[in-house]
């Protein structure tokens, strides 16, 4: 499925897909050396996708949310399962567009907000066809 803002894939999740994890943490303060270092086997597929059947990738395209740390190419792991809540960032229908912002409940309308000055807030009410599509669970950044 492809908009002008986002490009959404489903995931191959037949078998696990595995990357080497290092034993040994890293610090983030002053460094460790880096004694008996052992690769240990992660599943990102377990990791990032706790519901198969209702979760997909998306590719970001654009700037409305780069104070919440979203930005330009970076990928969105998105689950449909989950409960919107207010303040989810999310991927939202809106009159037949897709728009990534945050979700804001309030008194008889839905505020779609981005986190870029730039972009203006979006009022959603009953005259809009719309529908929260999926909640963003991670953000795999792009560098």
């Amino acid at each position: 499925m492809k908009n002008r803002d986002i490009e959404i894939f489903s995931p191959e999740i037949n078998e696990p897909l595995f990357i080497s994890v290092s034993d040994s943490p890293v610090h983030a303060g002053f460094p460790s050396p880096a004694e008996n270092i052992m690769e240990n086997k992660l599943d990102l597929n377990k990791l990032l996708i706790k519901n198969p059947s209702s979760t997909f990738f998306a590719k970001v395209s654009g700037e409305s949310m780069i104070d919440d740390g979203v930005e330009d190419g970076d990928i969105l792991v998105i689950d449909k399962s989950v409960n919107t809540y207010d303040g989810a960032i999310a991927v939202c229908y809106l009159d037949g567009e897709f728009t990534l912002k945050r979700v804001r409940f309030m008194d008889g309308f839905i505020l779609l907000v981005p986190s870029n000055s730039k972009f203006k807030s979006i009022k959603v009410d009953k005259d809009n066809e719309f529908l929260v599509w999926g909640v963003v669970r991670y953000i795999i950044k792009k560098r």
